[in-house]
Parts: C-alpha cells; sequence; structure tokens
C-alpha cells in the first residue's frame, strides 16, 4: 500500500516534469529515443548518432533535464535518511538541481579543454557522448527508483545502498563499452588518456572521499 506523505508533494511534481521532458523527446525523436532505450542491449543507438553529434544536441537536452531532476530528487532522498529532518522545499530543490546542473557541464567542459590540451579532441569528444549517453539513462532509470524509495518503502540504508550499487554497474557497462570501442585509439594515446582519467574521473570522489571524511 502506497504511503501519502504530504512533504513529498514537491517531487511528485518534480517527477512529473522529468516524465513531460522525456515524453517531449519520444513525441520529437521518436525512433532516436527506441533506440536509446535499447542501449543497454546494443550499441547501435552509440554507433550511429556518435556521427551526428552536436556542441548542443536537442535530444540530449531534454535528456539532460531529467537527469537533473531526477539525480537531485535521489540527492535529497539520501540527505534526507542522513539528516532525517529535511524538508523538500522549492529553496532546497532548486540548490540541488542547480548544483547537479553546473557540476555536470563544468566536468564536461574541462574534459573538452584536456581533450584539446592532451590532443585527444576525437577521443574525448566519442568518449563524452557514450558517457553523457549512459548517464541519462541513469536519469530514466533513477525515475522508478525515486518512485519506489519515496512511495513504497522507508528509505533505510540498506535500500540506498542497493539503488547507487544499481546504478554505479549501469555506469560501469557505459565505461567498459566506451573502453572496448575505442581500444586501439586509447593504446596509441595511453599516457594521455591515463592522465585524462586520473585528473577527471578518479581525482573528483577522491575529493568528495577526503571531504567527507574530515
Amino acid at each position: 500500500m502506497l504511503r501519502h506523505v504530504i512533504s513529498n508533494e514537491l517531487l511528485t511534481v518534480l517527477m512529473v516534469v522529468g516524465l513531460v521532458f522525456l515524453g517531449i523527446a519520444k513525441l520529437l525523436f521518436s525512433k532516436r529515443f527506441d533506440e536509446f532505450m535499447a542501449v543497454l542491449a546494443n550499441t547501435n543507438y552509440l554507433k550511429i548518432y556518435i556521427r551526428d553529434q552536436k556542441f548542443f544536441d536537442k535530444f540530449d537536452a531534454l535528456l539532460f533535464i531529467n537527469l537533473s531532476i531526477s539525480a537531485s530528487t535521489f540527492c535529497f532522498i539520501i540527505y534526507k535518511h542522513v539528516t532525517d529532518h529535511a524538508v523538500a522545499d522549492l529553496n532546497t530543490m532548486f540548490k540541488l538541481i542547480a548544483g547537479v546542473i553546473v557540476i555536470i557541464l563544468i566536468k564536461v567542459l574541462l574534459e573538452r579543454l584536456i581533450g584539446s590540451l592532451f590532443e585527444i579532441d576525437k577521443l574525448i569528444d566519442q568518449y563524452l557522448f557514450q558517457k553523457i549517453t549512459y548517464k541519462n539513462f541513469l536519469g530514466v532509470l533513477l525515475i522508478p527508483i525515486n518512485a519506489i524509495l519515496l512511495y513504497s518503502v522507508t528509505p533505510s540504508l540498506k535500500h540506498i545502498l542497493i539503488a547507487i550499487l544499481f546504478l554505479w554497474i549501469i555506469n560501469l557497462i557505459g565505461l567498459v563499452v566506451s573502453f572496448k570501442e575505442h581500444q586501439s585509439f586509447i593504446k596509441s594515446n595511453l599516457f594521455y588518456f591515463i592522465l585524462y582519467l586520473c585528473a577527471l574521473e578518479i581525482a573528483p570522489y577522491v575529493i568528495l572521499y577526503k571531504a567527507f571524511n574530515t
């Protein structure tokens, strides 16, 4: 039996907004959306649309909005579990969504800059496209996950860890696919790619770990 919690009304609205943007993406880019939803089963989507990628892609932008909303909602659920007194007010959620958007965009811009400095622009552009695709896919998966944690169960540390592990596995699959697709190019630029990974894939998590343990 679903629980009715008044404080979750804003989160419900945000999830609906995320679904609306997914619906718009499905309506405007029906074929691409269907291929995107099958990205875990095959790499056809990555192979087809990587050739047409742009700096600003409307389809990815629509999915990114949902990702920002869904990721922020998930972060709030974790924060609420940790503090046990957080309230989902408009100001808090706006800050969370803005923070997620800024962090992701800054990271992408830095990745493109480093790719240019190391002269591996082509590799980084393709790698970013695949990584963004899987992150947007995580945004879709977060909708039912958030709904379960908000309305079907009382979130516990076990539930949150299971959700995080599941999302991490999906993200890992995306990284493995990216590495397999470009293994020959990566091998020829191995030193620069390792520097890139250390700077923007490993270092941020080390910094976050240090921050939470000080």
